[in-house]
Parts: structure tokens; sequence; C-alpha cells
């Protein structure tokens, strides 16, 4: 392809002959180490490293073009400056690819909570309808069936593009995370549907205020094609913002939430049957959603007002639904053999926490303990509101270690003993290996105890603790087949 066709629409700084329009590009590189003869290098200033410093290395590797933001001179190549690369790599990489999203129903799903288990539910929906789906998301990818191993949500702005191009699968599901919007990963990426779940206080250490983190979210509405449309949770303040903005750009919203303004109205949440009735178009239906938790109904809408959008009958989407097995990590349950549950479960914000504690009682558990930490240099703002969560919803809860990152251990221990002294009364204690946290709780429970362990999901462990486990899923079931076996 001509370098010409790649760059027509970039703002460019630098002025170019003719002649370097005319190069020949034979690939995309955004790592100088992936460069071979031929690829036009693009330059990006990261947060662990600068792409400019390594533009030499991109030519040695037979790099035939640069493009980056710095003024630089000088080189052996052609250099054309940008007002931003990260954006010019994805407007690049979709026409290099061939403009991939406009020939699939591509689904874009954002917010805070909610995002994975609401793609794989779709998934599932729609493939048990006759649709072939590819998935981006948190735990993997799926690309014509094969899992692959996610190391972000979003994947980087060419990783997202190859990605796509290999898809055979005629629907293109991606997690959006406000990360990946802030960075401009999904550029050039244009959506039939964009759904928001909610907003809640989280990454504040990254976008600084719920007002910025919101606009950051915003920005995959600007990602819709011509016709595309939205589906928007407006239980939640930002859902109710979001749909007066997306009204104003006359983009067609539908709705859900328990006010008679949605498209589907929420009459009631039987939360021990996890049962959703529901008014749509004046018709009154009922739908049960397959894992349980409040969010996780919320989730079951979200999936079924898509489905619907693309023409699925709704006994049939009721019908997918009751075969869907939930998501590793999400609100995952355990039973034990003495009577009690166990749930595993990704929440990390205060009304996340907030759902799984709720389920659990509405459930009719005899008691419910909560067990969960917080992750060294992530937003500290949201903890008191977690704490508060834990205090109001659990009989009793359980500080220990999520990641510590970079943070010191025994830094980590002292937050959470001043948390405790501060916040827990008699109500929480402090046990910081997370493994003898869950065999604590484990070993104090009784017949229809519940015992929420919350941070974590599916995640595995990024430190060794006292047992010789990998995860918290793992954790419960090496306690229970050992603390047990000889008890029953």
């Amino acid at each position: 392809m001509r370098l010409k066709q790649l760059i027509e629409t970039l703002d460019i700084k630098s002025k170019l002959e003719p002649k370097v329009k005319d190069l020949s590009i034979l690939g995309l590189a955004d790592n100088s180490a992936d460069v071979l003869k031929g690829y036009l290098f693009v330059a990006i200033e990261g947060f662990d490293a600068d792409g400019h410093n390594y533009i030499t290395h991109a030519i040695e590797n037979g790099a035939c073009a640069i493009i980056g933001e710095k003024n630089i001179d000088s080189l052996p190549i052609p250099y054309i400056q940008v007002t931003n690369s990260r954006k010019a790599l994805g407007i690049i990489a979709n026409i290099f690819y061939g403009n991939l999203s406009d020939h699939k129903v591509m689904i874009g799903i954002t917010g805070t909570n909610g995002k994975t288990t609401t793609s794989q539910m779709i998934k599932h929906i729609l493939e048990a309808n006759g649709h072939s789906c590819s998935l981006i998301g948190t735990i993997h990818n799926v690309i014509n069936g094969q899992v692959y191993q996610s190391n972000n949500t979003t994947p980087g702005t060419l990783a997202l593009h190859k990605l796509l191009s290999e898809s055979k699968d005629n629907v293109f599901i991606i997690e959006v995370s406000s990360h990946g919007l802030a960075q401009h990963r999904i550029e050039g990426i244009k959506f039939d549907f964009c759904l928001f779940t909610n907003l809640e206080h989280e990454h504040l250490d990254f976008h600084k205020t719920m007002d910025a983190y919101f606009q950051a979210k915003l920005l995959l509405f600007d990602h819709l094609k011509g016709s595309g449309q939205a589906i928007v949770n407006r239980d939640n303040v930002w859902g109710e913002k979001l749909i007066n903005i997306l009204d104003e750009r006359e983009i067609i919203v539908h709705s859900i939430g328990h006010s008679d303004k949605n498209t589907l109205q929420i009459t009631d949440l039987l939360i021990e049957k996890s049962i959703i009735k529901f008014t749509e178009i004046k018709n009154n239906s009922w739908i049960s959603s397959p894992i349980m938790g409040v969010h996780n109904m919320y989730n079951s809408v979200m999936s079924y007002s898509l489905a619907k959008l693309l023409g699925i009958e709704e006994s049939n989407i009721v019908n997918s639904l009751k075969g869907f097995q939930g998501v590793k990590g999400r609100f995952q349950i355990i039973s034990l053999r003495n009577g009690a549950k166990v749930v595993v479960d990704y929440a990390h914000t205060a009304e996340a926490i907030s759902h799984c504690l709720t389920t659990a009682q509405k459930s009719g558990a005899n008691k419910v303990t909560q067990i969960f930490g917080f992750r060294g240099n992530r937003d500290k703002s949201k903890r008191e509101g977690m704490i508060f969560v834990a205090k109001e919803l659990s009989d009793r809860f359980v500080l220990t270690m999520d990641d510590l990152n970079s943070v010191p251990e025994d830094e980590m221990i002292e937050s959470l003993n001043k948390i405790n002294s501060h916040y827990g009364n008699n109500q929480g204690i402090v046990i910081p290996d997370r493994t003898n946290a869950i065999k604590w709780a484990i070993e104090n429970s009784s017949y229809n105890d519940w015992i929420i362990i919350t941070g974590k999901g599916h995640e595995n462990y990024k430190q060794k603790f006292h047992l010789p486990t990998k995860s918290d899923e793992e954790t419960v079931l090496y306690i229970e087949n050992n603390l047990f076996s000889n008890l029953f």
C-alpha cells in the first residue's frame, strides 16, 4: 500500500515531497523490535518508554518511514510529524487492514463494572442463535473459536486491528476500558452498538475526577457508525447524563432501568430468585438471570436488549440465557461441605461490593463475611467507601492483601491496621496473608453462612502466600479438600 493512502487524512505538521508519498508500505509497527524491511514505524510516547527514542533501532531493522509527534531532523528516511501519533496509528491501521469494522457487526461495551460478564453473556446468546463471535476482553480473547491470553482489557491500537483482521467471525465484541479510550486504542474502529453498564468511583488515580472519567467513557460513543445505536443503564446518575448527551446528538438510545422513561422498564428484581420483571413497549415480560447477583441481573437485561436489537426472538434469548455457565471469578459460587457458600468476585468498587453483599443477604445468608484488600499504587480515594459498605452489609470483614504492586508489604499491613482501627470496631480484623484470611473465614463458617471474597476474581496472585495456591478459587478448593476431608 502506498504511504499517501495511509496518511491522507492525518493532521501532518511537516511538508512531504511527492516521491515520499509514493513509498510502498509493507507493514506497520509501533515497537521497533517488530519492524521489518519496508515497514512504517509509528513512534508513540508511552508511560514507561518513548518510541521516539527507538527510531534509530527501527531504521536499523528496515523501516522505510517514521511517524512521530516530536521535532526530529536529519533522519536518513522520511519523517512525518503529526499532532497525535496514537490517533494516527489507529487511522493508519484501519486503512492498512481495509476498514474491517465496516464489514462486521461491531459491539463495544464500557462501564466500571459488568463489561466482562455482559460481553461473554452476549457472545453466548448470539452463538446459540447462529452468529459467530470474536471477543476481546479482560479474561481472554477469542478469535475464530480459538482462545488467546489477554494482557489488557482493551489491547493496544495495532494489536486490536490485527486481531480484527484475523477474525472470520461476523460479530466482533470489545470490552472498552477508560484507559483504552483515553489512549485512543480503538481509533479507526466504528461500532454498530455501544453499551454503557455503569460508572462508579474507580481509576481516579489515572483520571483524577469522576467527570474526567466519564468524559473518557463518553469517547466510545464518538465511534458509533452513522446508523449506530446505544444501550444505556439509566439506573446510574452517569447513565442519565449520557442519555441526555446522546439525545442531543440525535443518536438512537435504548435505555434500561426502573423509570418509566426507559425503553425497557424494570418493574421488579427478585434477587433471591434472580428473576427480572420488566415492561418493554407496553408488553410485560420476565427473564431469569443465569448468575446470581444484582449486578448480573442488570448484565442480563443489557444482553437481552442487545440480542433483541439483532433480531433474535425473545423466547430464543430466554432459552439461551438458561444455558450460560457464568464467568470465572464473577459471582462464582463454591458450596462447601459444611453447608456454607463462598463467592469469588472481581468487585473492587463500593457499588460492586454492595451488590455482592446485598445478594447474599437477600438469599437468606445466616452470616456474611467479606474478605478484601486494596491494591498498591491505585486509587486510594475509594477505600473509605469500600469499608463503609463492608461495615453496613456484612456481619464481619477481613482486611487482607491484594496486589501490592510496588508498595512494600509492611507499609500495606500498616495501612490495613490503621484503617481497621479507625473503622473496624469489633466487626473487622486484619489477616495480611490472603490465603490465611480465606482459611480463617472458612474455618469459622457454618451452615448457610456466606463468605464473599472480592477484588481478585479470575486473576492469579502476584505474590506468594502461605498456602501453595495461585488464585482465590484455588485457595478455597485447597482448603475445602484439606480442612474438611477428615470430617465428612
